[in-house]
């Protein structure tokens, strides 16, 4: 192990100035496998070993020499890895969370050795939105309320769901599966008045009752359907969260941001604006502008930028994250969404002005990190 990668793991056995040994596992071919492996060779070094997610689920595991620094890379946009995790053959599938959640934690589990730049106990947090939550609240990181934090309050359906609403007093609520990403299976629901429902999802419901994800976000009027959606949801796990009311940017679009925190400091934000509920940018979402969104929040930006570092310091074993941010109404607010073990995709975006990223896009950024050692000590202010 490197000096430089003792940075990350906080010891050292190698001699000053020695090049990390790196290594992905990741899918071979993956635009987020290539970026990566481009930021290492432009920063001078040897070009990353790759261990395929795949050989890795067929073979039982993967072992790493003491002197190797292990990144690993998201096991998504692959059908075999895929189909093995979730067990469906079809990716457009909701269903399989929680299958994908047991199998791809137990197959981190099997990787032994090395420097970890992704910690196995971290990664199971931060992929059940329910533990995700509990942590960032119990360390004082602003979230929307929500009782179903920690997974104490089981939710096996939609009469769950309308309980809870009425109990806690939460009109408007987002509906998401535990496990869950990129807004899959993702239930934005509401209260109409005289006892109506409606909701704005992405989900469709097929002839045969599974559920496929749409590119195309709709909105539900009937009650019963939007009971359907959920209680065939359910057995994958469910988390409740209030609808946090965005703040929204020029036209009327509402908005939130994905911030990269790298090494404990906030590197990368983008702006994400939507006439829906969801902002993902696959889902119709656009990306907005950042200056105006900084010039919105005024003094205040600082300390959003510091809310996702603190979202970020409740998983020290995990070098990279993409923290999703939530401005209230006014910008005067924050809170914490989500914290996202592979949230730093955003292709040719640099770093913040005054964040030692200038200039690097989000992997450039994780490489820098490793090689510097005043990188951690480093924060905004």
């Amino acid at each position: 192990m490197s000096e430089e990668a003792a940075v990350i793991a906080g010891r050292c056995s190698r001699p000053p100035g020695t090049a990390p040994r790196l290594v992905v596992v990741g899918n071979p071919g993956n635009r987020r496998v290539g970026l990566f492996d481009r930021a290492v060779r432009e920063a001078g070094l040897p070009a990353p070993r790759v261990v395929p997610w795949a050989a890795v689920l067929r073979d039982g595991g993967a072992s790493f020499a003491a002197d190797e620094v292990v990144r690993l890379e998201s096991p998504g946009e692959d059908e075999e890895v895929d189909r093995a995790l979730r067990g469906l053959a079809d990716p457009t599938r909701v269903e399989g969370g929680a299958r994908w959640y047991a199998r791809f934690t137990a197959a981190v589990r099997t990787l032994t050795g090395g420097v970890r730049l992704d910690d196995p106990g971290e990664l199971a947090v931060l992929f059940d939105k329910r533990l995700c939550h509990r942590a960032l609240d119990e360390a004082g990181v602003p979230v929307p309320r929500s009782p179903t934090s920690g997974g104490g309050t089981p939710v096996r359906g939609w009469d769950d769901v309308r309980a809870l609403m009425r109990a806690h007093g939460m009109p408007r609520v987002f509906v998401k599966p535990a496990h869950g990403s990129s807004a899959s299976g993702v239930l934005a629901v509401e209260s109409a008045g005289r006892g109506r429902i409606r909701a704005t999802t992405s989900v469709e419901a097929a002839a045969d009752g599974r559920l496929h994800n749409s590119l195309r976000v709709r909105r539900v009027t009937g009650e019963r359907e939007i009971a359907a959606l959920v209680d065939a949801l359910a057995p994958d796990g469910l988390h409740v969260e209030r609808w946090w009311p965005k703040a929204s940017l020029g036209d009327g679009r509402a908005a939130d941001l994905r911030v990269v925190v790298v090494g404990g400091r906030a590197t990368h934000a983008v702006v994400r604006t939507s006439h829906s509920p969801m902002t993902n940018l696959h889902l119709g979402g656009r990306r907005g502008d950042l200056a105006a969104a900084v010039e919105a929040a005024g003094p205040r930006w600082a300390e959003a930028l510091r809310t996702c570092e603190r979202a970020a310091a409740c998983f020290p074993g995990t070098l990279c994250v993409g923290v999703d941010l939530l401005p209230a109404v006014g910008w005067g607010r924050f809170a914490v969404a989500e914290v996202n073990a592979f949230g730093d995709l955003l292709p040719g975006l640099t770093g913040l002005p005054g964040s030692g990223a200038e200039g690097l896009d989000t992997y450039a950024a994780q490489v820098a990190a490793l090689r510097d050692p005043r990188w951690r000590r480093r924060r905004h202010h």
